[in-house]
């Protein structure tokens, strides 16, 4: 009862004691930040390789034993695990609870580009990213137009989505699943080919030789200087039907007559359709300490207004259509289309 007996003998005291805890009180109510997910700090580097087509044993013993080695020469390395399918590589590093983790992505990145030379030619950079257990999908954005192509709808979602949404503290995108990726294709004619004597190498080495980026300086003619321009890259890949492959005494045999060059797309992986038509849907992520509710409803919820301002402008702009996903603990659709 000592406690009664000192609050009694100063009174005024325990009032402003009493005072200061609520202000302080309601001061960590107005600024705690209210959250739908706890923030998991767990130190892991993810390396992604990308080299569509080879198997994924032959992956494996190219590029990910060699990188599986040099990753465990950074300090504070706990465990690797990798993975490999064909086409791609994945490495999961784990680190040690006490790691500086922006020195450890230095360090790994240092790593791999030190490894290269040892690579298949053609294999492009790896992909260094940092992922923790909260880095978990909070919004859906999807894609639709009555006019764009799915290859326009993919480039959109990943060109021009990801660079609003760049301006979003907390945000990380991937990849987006429907569309198509656009590719250049040839179509190889395997009789022509054989009747003219050429191999599918020699049309590749002719596409090369003709698709060349070179500076090309300037040109001085009486007292002036003029820029100069060469014709040494077509300006649409559809004219590479017209280069020449081979010269067979006086005729020539030009490009479509053993091939065809045709602006088309990689094999599609995924389907998205939204009310029957074909779209993409970017799924947006929440990455480092960010409130996921700061990033809806100040990030993503204006980007999806100043989108549908753009639909509004023009009609050949896609449809945008959100979904936000268990947002304050139920699951509420802004789903409603938006032009």
């Amino acid at each position: 009862m000592w406690i009664v007996k000192l609050a009694l003998d100063r009174p005024y005291t325990f009032i402003v004691a009493s005072i200061l805890i609520l202000f302080l009180g309601l001061s960590s109510i107005a600024t705690m930040p209210a959250d739908i997910f706890p923030n998991i700090d767990i130190p892991i580097i993810t390396v992604v390789y990308d080299y569509r087509g080879m198997p994924a044993e032959e992956l494996e013993q190219r590029i990910t034993t060699f990188n599986e080695f040099i990753t465990s020469t950074v300090n504070d390395v706990k465990s690797i695990d990798s993975q490999t399918i064909r086409g791609y590589a994945v490495l999961m590093i784990y680190f040690q609870p006490q790691v500086h983790i922006d020195s450890a992505m230095a360090q790994v990145g240092a790593a791999v580009q030190s490894i290269r030379f040892r690579f298949p030619s053609g294999v492009n950079p790896p992909w260094v990213l940092r992922f923790s257990a909260s880095t978990v999908p909070i919004y859906q954005l999807a894609l639709s137009s009555n006019t764009l192509s799915q290859s326009d709808l993919y480039d959109y979602g990943i060109f021009n989505i990801r660079q609003k949404l760049s301006s979003v503290p907390g945000t990380l995108l991937s990849a987006p699943y429907g569309g198509v990726v656009r590719q250049i294709m040839v179509d190889l004619n395997q009789r022509e080919l054989v009747a003219n004597k050429l191999t599918p190498m020699d049309i590749e080495q002719v596409i090369s030789n003709q698709d060349v980026t070179m500076p090309t300086g300037t040109i001085k003619i009486a007292g002036r200087e003029y820029g100069s321009i060469l014709n040494n890259s077509p300006t649409d890949a559809l004219a590479l039907n017209d280069i020449p492959v081979k010269t067979v005494g006086h005729s020539v045999i030009f490009m479509r007559d053993v091939a065809h060059v045709r602006d088309g797309w990689m094999m599609q992986q995924n389907v998205v359709r939204a009310n029957g038509k074909p779209s993409v849907l970017n799924l947006i992520f929440r990455n480092g300490t960010v409130s996921t509710l700061s990033i809806i409803n100040d990030g993503i919820v204006n980007l999806t207004v100043s989108g549908a301002a753009l639909v509004q402008e023009s009609r050949e702009w896609p449809i945008w259509r959100a979904r936000e996903g268990e947002s304050r603990g139920r699951s509420c659709s802004r789903g409603e289309t938006l032009a």
